[in-house]
């Protein structure tokens, strides 16, 4: 099942790309993608193999208050459809950055690219690292050479396909691995002693169930502040910064179909991250609380030891299917910004849609190897934690200075490029100092809206205001 999978997916992916002409279809499938498969794709994109491996782990450990996140995951898309994307649109945009480029300068805009590239490039390998682990227990191979063929898989379709064939393998890949998600949950019902009401009663008794937390200490990174405010912020930078996310927005035909499969993908997000906390809860059951080396080999270890053969294919294309999705959308989106931030101005070929379709045909490569490198020198740098709360930290760290540029670029009248510039780098040299020196005291729900403040403060006060508003 597997094998059929993989080869299937891989075959209809290169051929999603046949007819390409410039770089505007591979990177932007010419701005008629449809919205429906666009908000599957930006799911599929943001949630992946840590959604499908780590959360289970989160409320194992845990309760469902990862929920609260999920709040203000739809509150900054709401937000972000209101004010970011309208910007966008405004103009014929081929990436994220080219609005920075358009208020403040290149220097700004390859500044901007630029960081994206690097947090991309940290947080994704943590995502292939998480991946490699259910093909290294099927298979007994090492973790490094898991990566690679899983890496090799991707690249072969995302070469040929470009960002069409990422939007509608990720909408295929999606339901794939919710499929998988549900064939879990009944699993437990039969594996387990009592079902579910056994499983609910025992979590409930634990205090397990409990979805709000409305304590104010900034080291608990599930309270209802934490999540709205928190989250909020969060999904305003990465929904409306990162040009993973953006680039998927851009593809739709217009402002409107662009704002639909944005809020739509919040509402989406929600169930999906409550089925994944039931699965952890029933995997609590199940393993009667027992304590694993770490919570990202729970899920891994259900699959592989306890379901039978077929339904445990079955779940393991869902492992892939997340894996896929998300590596093939960085490697994408990495792609396109190196393409047009970086090469096409500096080789003179902004208009020339041929020659930047072959350079970003190369870029799709190098970034490929890095990433695929990337996730086998990864060493889990968790203290306790969940893979997927290590991406989501390390995203953090840059997401509030991304965010506070943006904020000035559209809102402040007196920003210039050099202040922005230096406020971004203050924005994401705070964080990071806190990260590496309170994180015990600053839960990384507050890394954004720290950093977009110091970002936007700074910006601000250094301004000349010798330009006008964007």
């Amino acid at each position: 099942m597997l094998v059929v999978y993989l080869a299937g997916v891989t075959a209809w992916g290169a051929w999603l790309g046949r007819g390409q002409t410039g770089a505007q279809d591979y990177f932007l499938g010419n701005r008629e993608l449809p919205w429906v498969a666009v908000m599957l794709s930006v799911v599929a994109t943001e949630t992946s193999t840590l959604t499908f491996l780590s959360i289970p782990g989160v409320s194992y450990l845990g309760t469902l208050g990862f929920l609260q996140l999920t709040f203000g995951y739809l509150a900054g898309r709401v937000v972000v459809s209101a004010f970011l994307l309208p910007a966008y649109y405004r103009g014929e945009l081929s990436t994220a950055y080219a609005l920075l480029g358009e208020r403040f300068g290149q220097g700004a805009r390859r500044f901007a690219s630029a960081v994206f590239m690097v947090t991309r490039l940290l947080a994704d390998s943590v995502r292939l690292f998480a991946t490699a682990i259910p093909l290294a227990l099927i298979t007994g191979w090492d973790y490094p050479v898991s990566i690679i063929v899983i890496g090799a898989i991707t690249v072969v379709y995302t070469y040929f396909g470009g960002i069409k064939a990422v939007v509608w393998v990720d909408a295929l890949q999606m339901g794939l691995y919710l499929l998988g998600a549900l064939v879990a949950i009944v699993a437990l019902q039969v594996l387990t002693p009592e079902g579910w009401a056994g499983i609910l009663s025992s979590a409930g008794e634990a205090g397990k169930l409990a979805v709000l937390d409305l304590s104010f200490d900034f080291s608990v990174p599930y309270t209802l502040w934490a999540g709205v405010l928190g989250g909020g912020v969060f999904t305003m930078a990465s929904h409306g910064t990162d040009q993973l996310l953006v680039q998927r927005l851009l593809t739709c035909r217009d402002l409107a179909a662009s704002k639909k499969a944005l809020v739509g993908s919040g509402i989406l997000v929600m169930g999906q991250f409550l089925i994944f906390l039931l699965v952890g809860l029933g995997l609590w059951v199940y393993y009667e609380g027992r304590t694993f080396g770490t919570t990202d080999e729970i899920f891994a270890l259900f699959i592989v030891e306890a379901l039978p053969p077929g339904i445990r294919g079955l779940l393991i294309a869902g492992v892939f299917a997340a894996a896929m999705s998300s590596l093939s959308s960085s490697i994408n989106s990495l792609a396109s910004a190196s393409a047009y931030d970086f090469w096409a101005p500096w080789a003179g070929a902004e208009d020339d849609e041929a020659r930047t379709l072959r350079a970003g045909k190369v870029f799709t490569l190098v970034w490929a190897t890095l990433l695929v490198g990337g996730g086998v020198l990864f060493i889990p740098l968790s203290d306790g934690n969940t893979a997927v709360e290590v991406a989501l930290a390390i995203a953090s760290v840059a997401y509030g200075g991304l965010l506070g540029m943006f904020v000035l670029a559209i809102r402040s009248r007196r920003a210039d490029q050099r202040s922005a510039i230096v406020g971004m780098i203050a924005g994401i040299g705070v964080v990071a100092a806190i990260w590496v020196f309170a994180r015990a005291d600053v839960a990384w729900p507050w890394f954004v809206p720290i950093g977009t403040t110091v970002t936007v403060a700074v910006g601000w006060v250094l301004g000349r205001g010798n330009r006008t508003e964007a």
